[in-house]
């Protein structure tokens, strides 16, 4: 087999056309008419969004219903076949994103094992794939609870259809299968017959496991090795065919097992193939050593790259004024008493039925413990609070070995009628069997409902920070805390994936970049937000400071609101307000209060301080460009391997899902990598003291094509040196002067050899605009002749800032090879 090294990823989201109200598309086809320009940005591996069969009107592909045959709404097999062989001729590898943890039965008849067990139950040879309660205190006699029903009493509204090739029960426009021989009778009395249990939805009794809470993704059993063998055939089948360099797991924290998964994974697709995994790492996390991967999918990563460029001496202005608007400072203290309270009203609520097992399996796990003393009501309250206080997604481990013992300890001290009910979780715990699994599965669909979807559409003191892995409560990080980090990645995970966006962040990377410049005028920003706030109030005042600042991070720099623009922001409001589910939600949504949110919206895009808010955008604008190409210059030559999500080689404003999953004007990016391969890039003349001197006169098209221009001669460089890069030495370089604050620098290089790739770039550029400028600034570069990659200039010794950044803000430096 070809060996393809891997040297960076591009992202594609691939759907079919029933998935795009207009029936647009995105397949294995479309993917492969941009192989020669992805070859040219210098990638070396098409990153694919899942390929598996799933629900035909997907857009994310996440819904698997088939994970034994290639997705016929992206051209199949056939079609990935031919789009492999188009991206091996050009040099070109790809990696898959594979879900294990979970199936789509949100219409149950698409999912042929799902359909299967509904019919046959527990006689069903799928039985075994899925992750069922059939316990007789389940809360469903025994059978398996669907939570379909609109009211306890709709029973009655089911009927028995007998039209088709097979007898169905229907509820509404639900379609449930009839074993054979029992069709007769009352709709009620089928019912009664069936392996399943149609429940009011709102009694929480639930019996399978989820994704999250997410009734229509059913769990499945990967530790169970005819599940794994039968799950992975085809993965088998894209090895045995050279299709594949490696894959992206989705969420294996959901599994039962996730190291024993991992390692079986491994197995299988052997030693050389890429295999990085959806772990969210705590910021105090560390990945366990012995798991048998290549690292992250780059979200520890991203929380490094935003945090570096926070002006950390705004952090109590900024407290205060969330305070003013918000009530809360949104401090460390402030997100973590929000996000335990969250958690356990999550567990509680949301995720009840999943504790409700918990407890059930606690009971059952104990031989040394009857648990006589601790009634139901104080252990399930006990669970809520534990699973609250865990501080990471799951515990167990080895490398967190110690986390449960540590919060079951500060529990005891703090609620001694508890003891006796974490004695019994305790011995579960330790029992090593069904409880123990339950609880680290429960621990992380806590944390991930409770966190991300929501205390983070709540905290608002810089919004930016509100990224899956990320954490609202530390604000910023010094240039050596960043370079410890990156050190470590270079150390440790030379082969992890890093990640500036993805199809699951909640705004994109250049979104971000703007609202981090909020960050460095904290003054301007309190005055003008109590001044918009005064003219055009919003219907919560904390709703409104949280959505003000994504609106700030998408407001056109001319000025001009589309149509396009108000229903996008339109759109987001909505799910950010229910996900935040203070006013209103998903399950219970108060329309009075949304349309006042669209009202707000609405009057702040054509209203009387709509200018005022361009000239705000304006002022940050400029910063924010420097910002994006420094943050994507060193992720691409930081440690790691750098992912480009679809379209983010330009300058990009992509709020949460779906948003982020816009189809990309590729035709644009090839033109512009043309203006970038003649090096025709727009620059600064003479030495640009300040980042704004650098972005003045700056259209849209010349900052896509800077951005385009910095990714390009990064992943080139990469695909040049990679033992410069993967494998290679991390150093920091520090610059001296009046603006040493303000470059962030790293230098690369094989390992046991001298570095020979060296990036500088521009940190808080309206700070070091207000101070004056570089002035007397300057890097002293390694011994011999260092080019940029972006002027052509040679340098050498020590350098002043101002030259070296005198046509961009940002230098790619490559030592020169020595002429004998």
């Amino acid at each position: 087999m070809t060996r393809r090294p891997i040297t960076s990823t591009y992202r594609l989201q691939l759907r079919g056309a029933k998935a795009d109200p207009n029936g647009r598309a995105f397949t294995f086809a479309d993917a492969e008419k941009q192989v020669p320009y992805l070859a040219d940005l210098g990638i070396s591996h098409l990153y694919l969004s899942p390929i598996l069969t799933a629900v035909p009107e997907s857009n994310h592909g996440y819904d698997v219903i088939d994970p034994t045959t290639v997705n016929p709404e992206l051209g199949g097999m056939e079609g990935l076949q031919k789009l492999a062989a188009t991206a091996h001729e050009a040099g070109l590898g790809i990696i898959i994103d594979l879900v294990p943890n979970h199936l789509g039965v949100e219409q149950p008849k698409l999912n042929a094992w799902w359909w299967d067990v509904l019919t046959y139950g527990k006689d069903s040879q799928f039985e075994p794939y899925f992750d069922i309660d059939w316990h007789e205190d389940n809360g469903a006699n025994g059978k398996m609870g669907l939570p379909v029903l609109g009211s306890a009493e709709d029973v009655d509204k089911l009927q028995v259809d007998t039209s088709g090739e097979e007898p169905l029960l229907r509820y509404y426009d639900h379609e449930f299968p009839i074993r054979p021989g029992t069709e007769d009778g009352t709709p009620s009395e089928v019912h009664d017959r069936q392996a399943y249990r149609l429940m009011y939805w709102k009694d929480g009794i639930i019996g399978y496991r989820r994704f999250f809470s997410v009734n229509g993704l059913a769990g499945i059993r990967q530790e169970h090795p005819v599940v794994f063998e039968h799950t992975h055939r085809i993965i088998r089948a894209l090895l045995a065919a050279d299709i594949i360099d490696g894959v992206r797991v989705d969420h294996p924290d959901g599994l039962s097992d996730p190291f024993g998964y991992l390692s079986e994974l491994r197995r299988l697709l052997g030693d050389d193939k890429w295999l990085v995994i959806e772990k969210i790492l705590g910021a105090e996390e560390p990945l366990d050593p012995r798991l048998q991967v290549d690292g992250t999918t780059g979200y520890d990563a991203l929380r490094e790259l935003d945090n570096v460029f926070i002006n950390r001496d705004s952090r109590d202005a900024m407290s205060m004024l969330a305070l003013q608007q918000s009530g809360s400072t949104w401090d460390k203290t402030a997100v973590h008493a929000t996000e335990q309270a969250l958690k356990h009203d999550v567990a509680a609520h949301e995720l009840a039925a999943e504790v409700r097992r918990l407890a059930r399996a606690l009971r059952r796990d104990n031989w040394s413990i009857s648990g006589a003393n601790v009634t139901e009501e104080v252990l399930i309250d006990t669970i809520c609070t534990l699973v609250a206080s865990m501080p990471v997604y799951r515990s167990d481990y080895v490398s967190l070995s110690r986390v449960t013992s540590t919060v079951i300890q500060a529990m005891a001290a703090r609620f001694p009628s508890r003891v006796f009910a974490l004695d019994l979780i305790a011995a579960g715990l330790v029992a090593g069997g069904e409880a123990a699994t339950r609880f680290a599965q429960v621990c992380g669909a806590v944390m991930a409902k409770g966190v991300e979807d929501t205390t983070f559409y709540r905290a608002c003191r810089l919004i930016s920070l509100n990224e899956v892995g990320g954490d609202p409560g530390r604000y910023g990080m010094s240039a050596a805390e960043y370079h410890l980090l990156q050190s470590e990645r270079a150390r440790l995970w030379p082969r992890t994936m890093t990640s500036l966006s993805t199809h699951d962040t909640k705004r994109g990377e250049d979104v971000r970049a703007r609202i981090l410049q909020i960050s460095d005028v904290a003054g301007d920003w309190a005055e003008n937000v109590r001044n918009w706030t005064a003219i055009t109030p919003a219907p919560d005042d904390a709703t409104g400071y949280f959505l003000m600042q994504n609106i700030i991070g998408v407001w056109p720099t001319d000025g001009v609101i589309t149509e396009q623009l108000r229903q996008r922001l339109h759109d987001y409001a909505e799910k950010a307000i229910r996900e935040a589910s203070v006013h209103t939600s998903w399950t219970e949504p108060v329309e009075e209060f949304e349309l006042g949110i669209r009202r707000w919206i609405d009057a702040l895009l054509d209203g009387p301080v709509t200018e005022s808010i361009t000239r705000f955008v304006q002022s940050i604008a400029p910063a924010a460009m420097t910002t994006s190409f420094s943050r994507k210059l060193l992720q691409l030559v930081g440690p790691g391997i750098p992912d480009t999500y679809q379209g983010a080689e330009f300058i990009e404003d992509s709020l949460v899902d779906p948003d982020n999953r816009r189809f990309v004007d590729y035709a644009a990016r090839q033109d512009a990598l043309d203006v970038v391969m003649r090096k025709e890039v727009k620059a600064a003349t003479g030495e640009a003291q300040t980042p704004a001197q650098f972005a003045e006169g700056f259209t849209a098209a010349d900052a896509d094509a800077v951005k385009l221009m910095v990714t390009h001669h990064g992943l080139k460089l990469r695909a040049e040196r990679p033992d410069s890069f993967v494998g290679g030495t991390y150093q920091p370089v520090f610059a001296e002067g009046i603006g040493e604050r303000h470059l962030v620098g790293a230098a690369r290089g094989p390992k046991g050899e001298p570095q020979d790739v060296i990036a500088l770039v521009t940190r808080r550029p309206i700070g070091l605009q207000r101070e004056g400028g570089w002035g007397d600034t300057t890097v002293t570069l390694p011994e011999g002749f260092w080019t940029d990659r972006f002027t052509g200039h040679t340098w050498s010794g020590t350098i002043a800032v101002s030259s070296v950044f005198g046509s961009f803000p940002v230098a790619l430096l490559v030592r020169e090879e020595e002429q004998n």
